[in-house]
């Protein structure tokens, strides 16, 4: 499973899009419960917001249970995620993501498309009010990837799909069910296993 990525690297482009933070900093090892940039597609113009990773419909009263990640598979289907699967995708930008492999001692493996590209991972999103404050949050899309869980990357047409309010349920259900995106990866030292790091460290090689 995809438990932390990666976002310390973007371009102006991305940079100008209405809702980027002013403060926005570089991170090497976000993990669920995180504040995360998500990307969507509002009144017909791309914009970004920050939103916390754990979905969080209005209606959960137990916090504990904000599901960071959701099945590709039952998406559609799982009462949690169905409303948001139909009228809330979004996409979670990042550089990498991080899996970790070995029976005995996992080992952990740092996977990118290329050095300097962005993935567009899809997610769903929620907002949540608190007192008088609506916030939002997100889950990652899964898909299973050689007996890992990994995040359902899009590229330039799967983006502007599954952003689109008017994309047919058969389009979506074909952008779940494609194969996983072929990825560069190589293997790190463990200082990434340390969630309190956040730093370039975390990409040093094995």
């Amino acid at each position: 499973m995809s438990g932390r990525y990666a976002l310390f690297r973007w371009s102006p482009t991305f940079a100008a899009l209405p809702g980027f933070p002013v403060d926005q900093q570089p991170h090497w090892n976000i993990a669920p419960g995180a504040s995360v940039l998500i990307q969507r597609r509002l009144d017909g113009e791309l914009s970004l917001a920050r939103a916390r990773w754990g979905l969080t419909p209005p209606w959960l009263t137990d916090m504990t249970r904000t599901p960071a990640h959701a099945r590709a598979e039952t998406l559609a289907d799982q009462p949690m995620f169905r409303e948001p699967f139909a009228q809330r995708r979004c996409l979670m930008p990042a550089n990498g993501f991080y899996e970790w492999r070995g029976s005995v001692r996992k080992r952990p493996y740092w996977l990118t498309s290329g050095e300097g590209t962005t993935l567009y991972m899809a997610a769903i999103w929620e907002a949540y009010p608190v007192q008088e404050q609506v916030w939002l949050s997100c889950a990652m899309v899964t898909q299973a990837a050689m007996n890992q869980r990994r995040p359902l990357l899009l590229d330039v047409a799967g983006q502007a799909a599954w952003l689109d309010a008017e994309t047919p349920l058969a389009r979506l259900h074909e952008l779940l069910a494609q194969p996983p995106a072929v990825l560069r990866e190589r293997a790190l030292a463990n200082l990434v296993n340390d969630p309190s790091l956040d730093a370039p460290q975390c990409l040093t090689p094995a």
